[in-house]
């Protein structure tokens, strides 16, 4: 069997003359112990979840707590040690970051991350880029363990993982590089997203103003009642939700998962008012299908809400071939006036999205329970302009798109850029840094 030190020696080829290659375990300490740690126990420190964690860098740190309140159950670092996500999908997603600027110096956190503490003979900004280097995640992954949604990665794997190490200061001349070179590839990258930022507000503004005002700008208003909603077309109806929709909840039993099977539709697929396939790939037997989807099978064209983390997501059912899991309920229109196409975007709105929030409850994560879905309300134009609301906000939605998958794709490159660079600074391929 191929040790992780030859996979690391095999990846990473001939390097320069004046390079040598070890396993990490000489130049770092891994997940040191807390008990050195002499700080009074009413003393603030950083405390970091891990969706505190960047991708590809950065700590968010915007909570403290005392030392006493966190010293037992979460995991220790300082400032200037590497904190690196052990748990999929983040280990593979790039998830890790240098601690710096930490409340007194010292920082805990989400039980699912190594601690590499760089010794003196490695610059612990090289260290970090050689973390987020593509053979050390990629290689990294085939050898994690556990099953499915709880596979890891050991700390043996770090400390025997053999990265390429140039002199000291060859180090600290390639770990500048490598932060100007990517801080102008994040910045590109920070701009496109915005411009997608942008992109959904006014797709936003534009469904909030055609569900709740209509097409027509010259039509008289009258009040909704509704302080929330304010003035609506006089022709058109507010009604409880559950009275002109019937609604099949998914909540329930966790269905058993396999490899392969019926796509099980989660609350993390769907977003932006669709399913996007690649957010979570999961699936059960076909064999059990029937009974999972015992109360109601999809039909395309209805309505998919999440309950609960996240709160208020909204899709229409695109394939019937398909599953849904818990934290799920599926709407479709009761009455001939509703046309399940008007009523998706109206869930979509801003306006049906406060609603919803006003009736969430929760400490960590936000959910809506059965009781409060039937103070929800629905707006109810004539069918006759549902169906116009319907093809403009159709139409609008295909344009852009196409605008958002250009910018996806150029964002995709800069993020295979951005690896490339690093990966090829952190073994010695580009000129001029040796």
């Amino acid at each position: 069997m191929t040790t992780v030190a030859e996979k690391a020696r095999s990846a990473y080829g001939k390097l320069p003359e004046n390079w040598t290659s070890r396993r990490l375990r000489f130049d770092v300490r891994l997940n040191p112990k807390k008990s050195a740690l002499d700080m009074k126990a009413d003393e603030l420190v950083s405390f970091i979840p891990m969706d505190a964690v960047g991708e590809h860098g950065g700590l968010r740190l915007d909570e403290n707590r005392e030392l006493a309140d966190v010293y037992e159950g979460y995991t220790y670092f300082e400032d200037g040690d590497l904190c690196i996500a052990k748990i999929t999908p983040c280990f593979e997603n790039g998830k890790g970051a240098l601690a710096e600027g930490l409340t007194n110096g010292v920082g805990f956190g989400t039980t699912e991350l190594h601690v590499v503490r760089p010794g003196p003979g490695i610059d612990r900004r090289f260290l970090f880029y050689i973390s987020i280097a593509d053979d050390f995640r990629k290689i990294g992954e085939s050898e994690m363990y556990g099953a499915g949604g709880q596979k890891r990665i050991d700390e043996g794997f770090i400390k025997d993982w053999m990265p390429p190490l140039p002199p000291l200061e060859t180090q600290r001349r390639i770990a500048q590089f490598l932060d100007e070179k990517t801080a102008r590839i994040d910045g590109l990258i920070e701009k496109k997203r915005a411009l997608l930022d942008r992109l959904a507000e006014k797709r936003q503004a534009l469904i909030a103003r055609a569900v709740t005002k209509g097409l027509n700008p010259g039509a008289p208003m009258k009040p909704s009642g509704i302080d929330w909603l304010g003035d609506i077309p006089v022709h058109w109806e507010v009604r409880g939700l559950t009275k002109c929709t019937t609604r099949v909840d998914y909540r329930g039993a966790t269905p058993t998962k396999s490899a392969e099977g019926v796509f099980l539709v989660t609350a993390r697929n769907i977003k932006n008012g669709q399913i996007d396939y690649e957010a979570s790939r999961e699936f059960i037997p076909e064999e059990e299908y029937a009974h999972v989807m015992r109360r109601g099978k999809p039909k395309v064209g209805e309505v998919l809400f999440t309950t609960e983390a996240p709160l208020g997501e909204v899709a229409r059912v695109d394939n019937e071939d398909i599953a849904l899991a818990q934290r799920i309920i599926k709407f479709s229109s009761s009455i001939e006036q509703l046309t399940n196409d008007y009523l998706a975007y109206w869930m979509y709105s801003g306006a049906f999205q406060r609603d919803v929030l006003s009736r969430a409850t929760g400490s960590t994560a936000l959910g809506i329970k059965a009781s409060k879905i039937v103070e929800l309300k629905c707006l109810l134009p004539p069918e006759i302009e549902q169906k116009r609301i319907s093809e403009l906000l159709d139409a609008d939605a295909e344009k852009r798109n196409d605008v958002i998958q250009k910018i996806g794709k150029s964002i995709a490159f800069l993020d295979e850029y951005r690896s490339a660079v690093i990966t090829a600074a952190v073994t010695g391929q580009i000129g001029g840094l040796q």
